[in-house]
């Protein structure tokens, strides 16, 4: 208890003090001495009784120098600051998470480092929402450009990025977000046969992968190589032609139904002795539409995308790893 009453005064203290160099007009030293005397029911001017101290449930020494402390040489205004910091994430971007993740959840997540792939819809949403979750180092993927069709439901899709390459928008996003996130962006287009390559230089080093690929050839590399090595994965499912977000389930991906591309990736996966693999999909039957006339296959002229499809998916994979690598217990 003892710890508590001067963790809980020294943070009064450091108020104090923060509050008097702000304009108080009184040194900082002296604010806070006063609200550290005040804080255990004592003069400022002299030492704590130690009946005083025997009431608040801690030893006269503890109260000593709790006092001794606060009444140290002045503090810059930075210093008070960082010190609350360490205490607190009060006053930060995360301090409503740490109310339900933990101040020891939330030192997890900004230790964490988390790799996506791909950042179209689901990928750019789900980084956005890792950056305001406090991931501490991200590392994002992909070689295309904004175009005008991703409005719709991209993240960093706007009429000034467009033309722009998508991981210098990303990047540039989450150090808008959070400036001490470290973020590497690379410019790849990720195919099959890079997949091992690349990956080695992460193995052991990442928390969890995320990917968020179209390419059913790359998909398979990455759930092969993740289930050889043992590295956390995720990997996103269809949300084309889908409309209702409370269809979305996690599930391994011999578990899942009415998605197309689960279902190509079941049976590859069948194939090539993947033992498993985590995925989030759709269990929505998908909305049936007509190729336009002429069209060729690969334009894929009968598959649409909701503009809340997309980011509900990214928004879903971000909680998920949040939530993991926080260990907050399942609901």
């Amino acid at each position: 208890m003892a710890e508590n009453v001067n963790s809980k005064n020294a943070t009064i203290a450091d108020e104090a003090a923060l509050g008097g160099a702000a304009g108080a007009g009184a040194p900082a030293a002296d604010a806070a001495a006063a609200a550290a005397a005040s804080a255990v029911g004592s003069p400022a001017s002299g030492a704590p009784s130690s009946v005083s101290a025997s009431r608040a449930g801690a030893s006269p020494r503890a109260f000593a120098l709790s006092a001794g402390a606060a009444a140290a040489a002045p503090r810059t205004r930075e210093e008070i600051a960082e010190s609350l910091r360490v205490r607190t994430r009060r006053g930060t971007p995360t301090e409503k998470l740490e109310v339900i993740m933990t101040s020891a959840g939330l030192d997890r997540v900004e230790a964490a480092t988390v790799m996506v792939i791909g950042l179209g819809g689901v990928g750019s949403n789900c980084v956005e929402a890792l950056a305001r979750g406090g991931v501490g180092h991200l590392i994002v993927i992909d070689h295309d450009i904004v175009g005008l069709s991703n409005i719709n439901r991209q993240a960093i899709a706007f009429h000034s990025t467009l033309g722009c390459k998508k991981h210098e928008v990303v990047r540039d996003m989450v150090h808008d977000i959070n400036p001490d996130c470290q973020v590497e962006a690379l410019d790849m287009f990720l195919r099959a046969d890079d997949v091992a390559l690349l990956l080695d230089r992460y193995l052991g080093k990442v928390d969890m992968l995320i990917d968020a690929i179209d390419s059913v050839s790359a998909k398979l590399a990455i759930a092969e190589y993740a289930d050889r090595t043992g590295m956390p994965l995720i990997s996103s499912m269809g949300g084309a032609n889908k409309l209702h977000p409370e269809c979305l389930r996690f599930a391994d991906v011999s578990e899942t139904r009415n998605d197309p591309l689960a279902r190509v990736m079941r049976k590859e996966c069948r194939k090539r002795g993947i033992r498993r693999l985590r995925v989030l999909y759709s269990c929505e039957e998908p909305v049936k539409r007509p190729a336009v006339e002429g069209a060729e296959r690969r334009e894929r002229t009968n598959l649409g995308t909701a503009s809340f499809m997309p980011p509900i998916f990214g928004q879903m994979l971000a909680g998920k790893v949040l939530c993991e690598i926080a260990q907050v217990p399942e609901a």
